[in-house]
Order: C-alpha cells, then sequence, then structure tokens
C-alpha cells in the first residue's frame, strides 16, 4: 500500500464544519505508515498538486482508506468524489510573498493585505489555488486541533482582527518561493484589487544538478540573477541597480536552453520563452505589441526571468536586414530592456551561437550586461554529462563513464545525450527478439538481462558524430601503427610531438614548454605520408578533419579564406584536433610566384599563416601537413611557430619492407615456401604502396589462374614483381635527401627543374 512515503487513497466529501479551512483527514494509521502525524503539511496529487493541513481522521472513518476534503480542495486538487489521489509529506516552506487577487471578474476589492494575512495565517498555498476567507476565530479553532502549530501563531491569533468578505474567493496568483508553502509572520501579503487571468508557472522542472560541465558559467549566471532576484536589497545598499541582462553564447547543443531553465527554477523566478516565429507578424505594429505584452506579463508576475532563444533571429543587426518589421522589433526590444520605463524585478537571458549577427546597441552594459560563452565540456565536464545522462540507466560492470569521457572530444551535451540514448537502443535491440509485441507486460526476466554495456555504447559512438564538427569533413581513422610497417624512428617522433601534447599537456606545463603547432610529412610518393597522419589521430583519440584543396578552392571572393578559417575554429571547438592538409603545395606554394588576379592561393598562404600563429593562440590543435614538394611551399610557414617539425618519410629499407610485407599478407592465404625475407631483398627501390600493389596483383594472379584457389604461391608473387617494378629510383632518392640537407640548414631551396627528377616533378 504505501510506496516510496506514498498514500493512494480515495476521495471523500468534508464534513460541513471543515469547509474552507483548508484541512484534509485521513485514518492515523495509515499516516504513521509514511511517517506522517496531524498538524504536517501533506502534498496532495490529482490532476495537479496542491497542499493541505491533515487532520485526524473522524471516528466513523476509522479503518476506511479515504481523504476528506472540501471542494475547494478537491478544485485546487484537480479532482473530484470517488476519484484516487496521492498524498505524500512535504517539506514546510515558509512564504515570503503571496500575491492574491480576487477569483470573480467584474470585482474590484481595496484592502491592505496584512488585514488578510491575519485571516489567512497557517493555511498552505500554491500558486494557482483558490482560497475562501475564514473568520480568525475558525482559523484558532482549527489550528487547536494541531499544539505544535498554534503555539507558533498564538500571538498573531491573539492581535488578528476580524474581517470578512462573505462568500468572494480569492486565486493565488503567485507564491515565493514556489511549490507548496505556508503563509507565516514574515510572509508579505499582496492584493490585486481586480481578478487577473491566471498563467500557470511554467517553471521547468530542471535545477542546477541537471547541468554538467558548466560550473563556472553557473557561478557566473547565480551572481548575476539570482542575486538580484533574491535579494534586490543587496543592490540597493550598493546604491547600484541590478543587472538587466545576460547573453549566453555557445555552439549549439552546449546547454543555453537548459542553464536558463535551471536558472529561472533555482531562482524562483517565472519562466517565460519568447519563440521568434511567435512574434513576427505581417500586419503593421503587432510583433512590437506582442513583445510588450510578454514584458508586461513578465512585470506582472515578477520575479520574472525572459528567455529569448535564438535572439539573432528577432534582433539582426538593423543595417544588415533589409525588413522594416525587424528594424522595429530590434528597436522595441531596445527600448524595453533599458528605455525610461523602470522593468523592476524582470531579466532578460538571451541565447544565440551567432553572438556577432545581433545589432551592437543589444551588446552593451544596461541590455545585455554581460555575456556567458558556454564552451565545448572537457574531459571532466563530459564525464559530469555521462553521469546525470546515466543516472536512471541499467549499466553493467564494464561501462567505465571516465573511459568514455576521454574518447568523445569535441562532445557537446547535446551529443552526449544522444549517445547514452542510442546506447539504450542498442541494449534494447538485443533482448527486442525475447519480448512478445502483442503481450500487455513485458516478463520481469525479460526486463532484469536488460543492461548497457560497454559495446553498446561503443557501437553507439559509431552513428553520434560532434556537433562541433558536423559542418566539416570529419573522419575518424581506424588504422593504428601496427597497421604500418617499419618507420619505427619516425614513429616515435610522431608520437612525441603529437600524442604527448595531447594526452600529457600537464608534463609539457611543467617542464615549461610549447608543444609544436605542426608537422610538415614530406618525402617520395607512396611512402605512407597520409597513412601516419590518420594513425597519429587514432592512437591519440583526437578528433581529425581531413582538408582538401579542391574543397577549399571557390570561385567566390574571399571565400577560400573564410572556409580556411572556419576549419580552424571547428577545430579549436573540438580540441584535441588534428588538421590534416594533405598534398599542402597546392594549397600553400609560394607567394609572388603565381600571375594573375586576384591570386587566391597566396590570399589563402596569408590566411594559413595568421591562423597558424597569428595573434589568437591555437590550443589543443595540431596541424598536418604532407607533400611531395616541400621546395614549392611558401618559405613562412616552413619557420618554427608554424611547422615546427619538418621530417622525410624514407623509402623503406630491407628490415621495413620484410614488416610492410607482414602488414599486407596478414589476412592472405599464402603457400608455406612464400619466403617474405627473400621478397623484400627483391623489392628495394619499391615504396610501401608499391609492395602493397605486388600484394594484391599476386592474389589476383591466382585467381587468374584458378577462380577455385586455395592459397597464393611464390610464383604469383614473382610473376606481380614482372608486373610492378620500383616507383622509387636512385636519382629520386637522392634528391630528397638533398632537399632535407637544405631544409635542415633552413635555406630556401629553388624551383629548379632541370636539378628535379621527373618523377618527383
Amino acid at each position: 500500500m504505501p510506496q516510496n512515503g506514498e498514500i493512494e487513497l480515495r476521495v471523500a466529501e468534508a464534513l460541513q464544519q471543515d469547509v474552507g479551512k483548508g484541512i484534509v483527514r485521513v485514518d492515523k494509521e495509515l499516516l504513521g505508515k509514511i511517517d506522517i502525524v496531524p498538524g504536517n503539511l501533506v502534498e496532495i496529487m490529482g490532476k495537479r498538486s496542491t497542499g493541505a493541513i491533515v487532520g485526524e481522521a473522524y471516528p466513523a472513518d476509522v479503518g476506511l482508506e479515504i481523504i476528506r476534503m472540501d471542494g475547494l480542495t478537491r478544485s485546487n486538487a484537480g479532482t473530484s468524489i470517488s476519484e484516487m489521489v496521492t498524498i505524500r509529506k512535504t517539506e514546510l516552506k515558509e512564504a515570503t510573498k503571496v500575491i492574491l487577487a480576487p477569483a470573480t471578474k467584474g470585482i474590484r476589492i481595496m484592502a491592505p493585505g496584512e488585514i488578510l494575512k491575519k485571516n489567512l495565517m497557517g493555511r498552505s498555498v500554491s500558486k494557482g489555488d483558490v482560497l475562501a476567507l475564514i473568520s480568525p476565530r475558525k482559523t484558532r479553532e482549527t489550528f487547536r486541533e494541531f499544539p505544535d502549530v498554534e503555539s507558533v501563531f498564538s500571538g498573531f491569533f491573539e492581535a488578528s482582527t476580524p474581517f470578512s468578505l462573505g462568500e468572494i474567493k480569492f486565486t493565488v496568483v503567485s507564491t515565493s518561493p514556489t511549490g507548496i508553502v505556508r503563509i507565516t509572520d514574515v510572509t508579505e501579503i499582496e492584493i490585486r484589487p481586480e481578478a487577473v487571468e491566471l498563467i500557470e508557472k511554467k517553471i521547468p522542472d530542471v535545477t542546477y544538478d541537471d547541468v554538467g560541465g558548466l560550473k563556472p558559467e553557473i557561478s557566473k549566471l547565480r551572481e548575476m540573477v539570482e542575486l538580484p532576484l533574491r535579494h534586490p536589497e543587496i543592490f540597493d545598499r550598493l546604491g547600484i541597480d541590478p543587472p538587466k541582462g545576460v547573453l549566453l553564447h555557445g555552439s549549439p547543443g552546449t546547454g543555453k536552453t537548459l542553464i536558463a531553465k535551471a536558472l529561472a527554477n533555482e531562482s524562483d523566478a517565472n519562466f517565460m520563452a519568447i519563440n521568434g516565429p511567435e512574434i513576427m507578424s505581417k500586419f503593421v505594429g503587432e510583433a512590437e505589441k506582442r513583445i510588450r505584452d510578454f514584458f508586461k506579463q513578465a512585470e506582472d508576475e515578477a520575479p520574472s526571468i525572459i528567455f529569448i532563444d535564438e535572439i539573432d533571429a528577432i534582433a539582426p543587426r538593423r543595417e544588415e536586414v533589409t525588413g522594416e518589421v525587424e528594424r522595429r522589433v530590434v528597436a522595441q526590444i531596445l527600448s524595453l530592456m533599458d528605455g525610461l520605463k523602470e522593468r523592476g524585478k524582470v531579466i532578460v537571458v538571451g541565447a544565440t551561437n551567432r553572438p556577432d549577427a545581433l545589432d551592437p546597441a543589444l551588446r552593451r552594459p544596461g541590455r545585455f550586461d554581460r555575456e556567458i560563452g558556454l564552451r565545448v565540456p572537457d574531459k571532466d565536464g563530459r564525464c559530469e554529462i555521462l553521469q546525470i545522462h546515466t543516472r536512471g540507466m541499467p549499466l553493467a560492470d564494464d561501462v567505465e563513464l571516465n573511459e568514455f569521457s576521454s574518447i568523445t572530444h569535441g562532445f557537446v551535451g547535446a551529443d552526449l545525450a544522444a549517445l547514452c540514448r542510442e546506447a539504450a537502443m542498442n541494449a534494447l535491440r538485443r533482448i527486442l527478439p525475447d519480448i512478445d509485441l502483442e503481450e500487455q507486460t513485458i516478463p520481469k526476466e525479460v526486463l532484469e538481462k536488460l543492461f548497457v554495456t560497454k559495446n553498446d555504447f561503443m557501437d553507439a559512438l559509431k552513428f553520434i558524430n560532434p556537433s562541433a564538427l558536423r559542418e566539416v569533413f570529419i573522419e575518424i581513422p581506424n588504422i593504428h601503427w601496427k597497421d604500418i610497417g617499419g618507420l619505427n624512428e619516425l614513429k616515435q617522433s610522431l608520437k612525441e610531438a603529437v600524442e604527448w601534447p595531447l594526452n600529457h599537456p600537464d608534463a609539457f606545463k611543467r617542464i615549461g614548454i610549447e608543444p609544436p603547432k605542426g608537422i610538415l610529412l614530406f618525402g617520395p610518393p607512396g611512402t605512407g605520408k597520409t597513412m601516419l597522419s590518420k594513425a597519429v589521430a587514432t592512437e591519440s583519440r583526437a578528433n581529425f578533419i581531413s582538408v582538401k584543396g579542391s574543397e577549399i578552392l571557390s570561385k567566390w571572393f574571399g571565400e577560400s579564406e573564410r572556409k580556411i578559417s572556419e576549419i580552424f575554429n571547428k577545430a579549436k571547438q573540438a580540441s584535441p584536433c588534428i588538421v590534416f592538409f594533405d598534398e599542402l603545395d597546392a594549397l600553400a606554394s609560394m607567394r609572388g610566384s603565381g600571375a594573375g588576379e586576384p591570386r587566391v592561393v597566396e590570399r589563402m598562404v596569408n590566411t594559413l599563416l595568421s591562423e597558424m600563429d597569428g595573434l589568437e593562440e591555437l590550443k589543443g590543435v595540431v596541424v598536418l601537413g604532407a607533400t611531395n614538394r616541400p621546395d614549392l611551399l611558401d618559405s613562412a610557414l616552413l619557420r618554427p611557430g608554424r611547422f615546427d617539425e619538418i621530417v622525410l618519410v624514407p623509402p623503406p629499407d630491407e628490415k621495413s619492407r620484410i614488416e610492410i610485407f607482414r602488414v599486407h599478407m596478414e589476412g592472405m592465404s599464402l603457400d608455406d615456401d612464400v619466403d617474405i625475407e627473400k621478397l623484400a631483398k627483391k623489392t628495394d627501390g619499391y615504396s610501401g604502396a608499391d609492395i602493397a600493389a605486388v600484394c594484391r596483383k599476386a592474389g589476383m594472379l591466382a585467381l587468374h589462374d584458378n577462380i577455385e584457389i586455395k592459397s597464393v604461391s611464390p610464383k604469383h608473387f614473382k610473376k606481380a614483381l614482372k608486373k610492378i617494378g620500383p616507383s622509387l629510383t636512385s636519382e629520386v632518392i637522392k634528391y630528397y635527401k638533398h632537399l632535407t640537407k637544405e631544409l635542415e640548414r633552413g635555406i630556401e631551396v629553388r624551383n629548379e627543374r632541370e636539378e628535379i627528377p621527373r618523377e618527383v616533378a
């Protein structure tokens, strides 16, 4: 019967002597089961919730599972006789302020709040409740049933004065704090003279506990918003006006709307959201009137928070919009936020992911006093968000949230929520065959098998991409160091230059050095430059943006430079991130060498230079470049601070070729007499790509001989070597060695065609 401190009871009508007193009666034995005694405040939950003081049941009702309440209480709880309601004990919250208004339209009442306060002493109320006033004598008689309550209010009962308004009822317009409160000696009662059209307070059920990874931002918001609403006397004492507005900006999904809802809930303020499409109208002056109405309603139900989501849609820069309506709407918002009329306890919170698109007049002190940027969460923030979204989730023992927080770089709160949801759906799909969809209920033993495992999360990660990188081409490579044969020294250099700064930033901070910003890989075609870059991204668990020249170049003036800037902005948001420029010489060739206007490549080089080492610091972003022709690159790119490390990817030696053969033969069916070492000796001058082609060709030749063949024999490799020759000649190798020495000395290498081997040029 009792469950989680709650009892479900059937509603019965109250006896006449209890009408209008705000009390309900329940069997004492039932109350004891949920730790309630007569005189406690209880919450009654029907279609809506209300509060009442519980009294002992009449002798005739002992043993019956009923709750007796009068008509007003039934109306406040949204229930009727014979229906079931749930009751539970609720904490005693003292009301600091209660606003009342006549419940009937057409009646005007001018009365001081203090008189009504004496008639309402000890009553429990919540917003939307309808109250009937009873005389002080009846109030005193009611509370003498509950000695503890009477002792608190006895002085006030004696001082109270008779005041009767007959059958006129009052509606509770608002209470502070929100929820079910009790009127005490500290409560301020305000009476509105005329009936108001009551709109339920839409305070979302979100607290600061439901917002993860934004502790510094919450702290700033509380001092800006919660403090003025809760304690305006502090600002009066200091002789300053409280802040009027806060602008939240950040990537989509970082929690701008969520933090505004939590703020409204925690500060006990009325929460009103303005949506752009609801405001706009085709009629002249209608949009401005709607905004004025919003602000007036907020003033009437103060303290209020007006939340304008995507504020850039209704308040864009006036000089950039062509429509007259938008200009007038902006002007109206400006005057309401900081015009001649005082707003009272109303704070405006705006949210946008395009703060630069807002009209500059909105972004000055007096309107939006502070701008708070919501960043993409770091590792600890992501762990916090994952804990919030997995609170009610049955997690298997192998799920380590710390592990997932470390591999979800660039994920915002919305992405992590989607990740948890997708993981849960994966768990559901596993038990779906055991569920009979025709049955009304799912058997308990089937539900007990429902656990979310590590694999469910790993599968979900394949489908959820970070929002911060959705607009640019991103891939998560699946190439590991073991997939690349040889190049051990180079692998170690890349680990130190890329993996260490991303995975161990504290070590660099401790030593007091800056990690390298860029690494340039150069070498003959086919030696594995692109593959090395992918392996670095996989092993460092960083996001990976691959930039291709064809995607960057545009016929529109300034568009190519904008795309490069956008890529770096996204990389910063999703840090740690690796930005990979393949065939870099196509995008960043030497300035001054090209002819004609508008010299797109030169402007692209300038943008690249400023992004890599300009005024804005590049944190958590490593730039990897790959090229066959470093001599064509602009010399400004090759200096320390941009490409700090310039690394030659050499042709594979015999030992490396053995490893490369092993990598490519790992999945092949081979005869026992296939000798890898013998093949490595015969492939001098072959690049990694050439060896991959030899293995592939040998397999194709084997199938050509017999489609049913079981394995590849040495003769097939012999034939393949005749068909595929080495791509690296001695001249090419000699050229790259010479180029390495020149680059090490920091001397600009000129593009002299006669010295460049034909295979490279």
